[in-house]
């Protein structure tokens, strides 16, 4: 039933002015991360953007590097790229939900994060997703880095506004 489903992908942004990504690699699957990077560069390189490449040991790293790059560096966008395979213990749930949620974080603060990191139950199934001539999953979170990318550049250049916690908002003491 799921073979007949279709999914729909957006076209590559266009941009005026150039774009720097960056991509950040846990290294651990070496061959699964090489297609995953060369799908990310592929993706970046179509759109006219370039990027950087960094490696970390491994996928719970990579929230906390694109924090210091964002803080410290000028790059428009992150590539976050990795993968997790299931294992005997627990430990593949905590990589996965807290490297998510890290990512998460950060796009929710205003970095323009597209994530590839691979959470699967087995190596055939990363070697698919990985494959920049099947699933480019690689490419696929570089299309999603360069697509927030193009949305911020839409908005015009406003002071930032912190966020505050929704019972702050709620309590009718907002007066934006």
């Amino acid at each position: 039933m799921a073979a007949s489903i279709t999914h729909h992908t957006l076209p590559l942004p266009s941009f005026d002015k150039p774009v720097k990504l960056l991509i950040v690699v846990a290294p651990y699957y070496k061959e699964i991360a090489d297609n995953l990077v060369a799908g990310a560069r592929a993706a970046a390189a179509k759109a006219g953007a370039e990027a950087d490449l960094v490696e970390v040991p491994g996928a719970l790293e990579i929230p906390s590097a694109i924090a210091l790059a964002e803080r410290l560096a000028k790059y428009d966008g992150y590539v976050a790229l990795g993968c997790v395979v299931r294992g005997e213990t627990t430990h593949y749930d905590t990589v996965c939900n807290d490297s998510s949620r890290g990512l998460t974080l950060l796009g929710l603060q205003g970095a323009c994060v597209g994530n590839g990191i691979l959470t699967v139950e087995n190596i055939e199934q990363a070697e698919v997703r990985a494959d920049p001539a099947g699933q480019d999953k690689g490419g696929g979170a570089a299309a999603a880095a360069l697509h927030l990318i193009a949305l911020a550049r839409r908005f015009p250049a406003a002071p930032a506004r912190p966020l505050r916690p929704a019972r702050e908002r709620m309590s009718g003491s907002d007066k934006q």
